[in-house]
């Protein structure tokens, strides 16, 4: 034992086991709960995540298993799970972990709620705070500088004690108490970033994908204040920055996808070969939902639904670039613009 507060970590993924890896960085214990007996095996035995992220070898003060049990007596637990069964994995724990630490980024399907309104239901006893930003698992895992928001429901004083736990050399959080904010960033942007790589499969320039990411992150804004989120959180690390990042490169799963679909392959194929979560896909529906109910202008999330569900891309974009011309920021759009927007 290191001495140091043992952390928990639900999901082993290349997510999960990246972040398991950084906090293990510092000698500590990290228990690694992973839903594949094969993972736990080859983590234990190993000290590698074959199967999730191959490159990394693993410090051996991670210990990986397959019983939510093994958690009971840890203070402070990381969920990474996917967004889609978060709940009903949160209400497999033996009792509530003091701090839940949400590290996953997504709205349920068939609610609408954000993951910090699922985690309060399924664990009411924890407190519980986000974290986001632009994160690429196998930079973590690496040891490569990266910068986090930290959202804590329980404002400074749920802070002054995860921030010690979490932050190391490399892994900065930032302080927010905006956990609605921090979570709006993360979900939408994944939406965004399979328009991006649909733009990347179109090949339709760097140009368009750079106006695709600031009309993006205009509806980024809308949808986010129109639920009581904060610009100046979407601005920051889990909004404008996690886009850029995931907006940008084939290492995201979400714009990946995306460029897949401009290529011409089906959402159906897609999917069903994938093992690893590409939670954009998911979110897509269910924010243009919410967004239509509020009467928040989302064009390009409405476009990436319409894609996700069989409609043809190339024809999809044409539409979106037919749009009435506006002003580049028009005030009279609000929370309830109706057709406004990009």
């Amino acid at each position: 034992m290191s001495g140091l507060e043992t952390i928990g970590v639900i999901g082993a993924g290349a997510w999960g086991t990246a972040l398991a890896q950084m906090l293990a960085s510092d000698g500590r214990d990290v228990v690694l709960w992973a839903y594949e007996p094969e993972v736990v095996q080859a983590i234990n035995a190993e000290h590698r995540n074959p199967l999730y992220l191959p490159a990394a070898s693993l410090t051996a003060t991670i210990r990986a298993t397959g019983e939510l049990a093994d958690l009971a007596e840890i203070d402070t637990v990381l969920v990474v799970t996917p967004a889609q069964v978060l709940g009903r994995v949160l209400v497999g724990l033996a009792r509530p972990p003091r701090d839940l630490v949400l590290c996953s980024k997504g709205i349920e399907a068939g609610t609408g709620k954000l993951m910090n309104d699922v985690a309060r239901e399924a664990s009411p006893g924890s407190a519980v705070a986000v974290l986001s930003g632009p994160t690429f698992a196998h930079e973590v895992a690496a040891g490569l500088p990266t910068a986090v928001t930290l959202a804590c429901a329980g404002g400074v004083a749920q802070w002054e004690r995860l921030a010690p736990a979490l932050a190391r050399p490399a892994f900065r959080p930032y302080f927010s108490d905006d956990v609605a904010g921090a979570e709006i960033g993360g979900a939408v942007k994944n939406v965004l970033a399979i328009a991006c790589g649909v733009v990347d499969g179109l090949a339709l320039g760097q140009n368009a994908r750079a106006a695709l990411i600031a009309r993006g992150y205009a509806e980024m804004l809308r949808f986010g204040e129109a639920l009581g989120a904060r610009a100046d959180t979407l601005s920051g690390l889990c909004g404008l920055g996690d886009l850029v990042l995931t907006c940008s490169s084939t290492a995201s799963r979400n714009f990946s996808l995306g460029k897949a679909l401009g290529e011409g392959a089906s959402a159906a194929d897609l999917m069903a070969d994938r093992r690893t979560v590409a939670e954009g896909a998911y979110t897509a529906p269910v924010l243009a939902e919410l967004a239509a109910a509020r009467g928040v202008a989302m064009p390009i999330v409405a476009a990436v639904d319409a894609i996700l569900k069989g409609a043809d891309a190339r024809a999809v974009v044409a539409s979106l670039l037919a749009r009435p011309l506006k002003a580049e920021r028009d005030t009279s759009e609000g929370s309830g613009s109706g057709d406004g927007g990009t």
